[in-house]
């Protein structure tokens, strides 16, 4: 399971303590129905310190292990990239920042794009409890792409793309690719969720941009429209307010996501930390469902590197690969030692 960092945990109890459950479960049902109607981009919805909370009481902990999860793979594909700067645009109460932090240490130059006074206020407060974030410059602004694109080694927008208006989308792509090192994309795990990053993605690809992940290939999507969407998912457990605002009997939850990490032109390497290149290790294959796992036997859903999609089945007669293959899980990377098997 994915928890938020006990530091964030804390806090974050704390904030939500200040107001009665009654009131955050009303903010909640009305928070929510305004997200459905798309109108958190373009009109500032959290407007008032209990909105805030119970947006953050809601959304943290899932946010957070979903871009944890991403971030992760991410950084297995990079594994010589030492970001020194991040910028999370439209960051909300700076979940992505947690999350880039806990990934990579190198990380020090800090900075949360967020137009909502009071998100802001109250993820300054969450900072506070950490000491390496609270340095974190918080700007106050709106996702413009007529605007100076950001600038930073990490460039991250999550679960904000399906806030902005169609017609916005694309260009609000190319304008955060501009001047990142990495661009990392994530969407709920939906098949709007996942339309979103598919159409981000070519986006990205026709700008010149190499994947990172979670695709092993730079070619189309080979999952065929309708019938199928790439996602994957996170298990986090409910703990503390969390638990209590969610008014849910289980003690855990899956949050699912559907994301693209695009670095800039070039395809082979990313200006990292002192301008130095980082090579750029595409997965070998990416695990799109849950392996099954019978006696002898793991079947897998694969995307691939080089066929488009596959069942693998791996048995006991692979040796050292089904052992392996026991292990994986959704969304990692599946590189067998011998070829006959996915």
């Amino acid at each position: 399971m994915t928890a938020l960092p006990e530091q964030l945990q804390s806090a974050l109890d704390t904030a939500l303590r200040r107001f009665p459950q009654q009131e955050l479960a009303r903010a909640v049902t009305r928070l929510s129905t305004r997200y459905r109607q798309g109108e958190a981009a373009t009109t500032p919805i959290l407007l008032t310190p209990v909105d805030a909370a119970a947006y953050a009481g809601y959304r943290m902990p899932g946010t957070y292990a979903a871009v944890r999860s991403a971030l992760t793979e991410i950084a297995r594909q990079l594994p010589d990239f030492a970001p020194r700067s991040l910028i999370d645009v439209g960051g909300g109460t700076g979940t992505a920042v947690w999350a880039a932090t806990d990934t990579w240490p190198s990380l020090g130059e800090l900075t949360v794009v967020e137009q909502a006074p009071e998100v802001v206020a109250l993820g300054r407060r969450l900072m506070a409890a950490a000491p390496r974030l609270r340095e974190t410059v918080w700007q106050r602004g709106r996702i413009d792409p007529a605007a100076e694109a950001p600038r930073a080694d990490v460039v991250t927008l999550s679960y904000v793309l399906g806030e902005l208006p169609e017609t916005t989308r694309a260009a609000t792509v190319r304008w955060l690719a501009q001047a990142a090192g990495l661009l990392v994309l994530i969407e709920p795990g939906t098949p709007a969720g996942y339309e979103r990053i598919l159409r981000a993605r070519d986006e990205l690809i026709g700008q010149g941009r190499a994947v990172v992940a979670p695709c092993p290939h730079q070619r189309g999507c080979p999952i065929p429209p309708g019938q199928d969407w790439c996602h994957f998912s996170a298990r986090l457990p409910r703990v503390g307010a969390h638990r209590v605002i969610k008014e849910g009997s289980l003690n855990f939850e899956d949050e699912k996501f559907s994301y693209v990490a695009v670095v800039g032109a070039g395809a082979l390497g990313v200006e990292g930390s002192g301008g130095t290149g980082v090579a750029v290790g595409r997965a070998a294959n990416r695990v799109l469902r849950h392996p099954v796992k019978r006696k002898g036997l793991v079947a897998l859903r694969l995307c691939t590197g080089a066929d488009g999609l596959a069942e693998v089945t791996v048995t006991k007669r692979h040796g050292v690969d089904y052992r392996a293959a026991r292990d994986v899980e959704w969304g990692e990377e599946w590189a067998p030692s011998t070829p006959d098997h996915g």
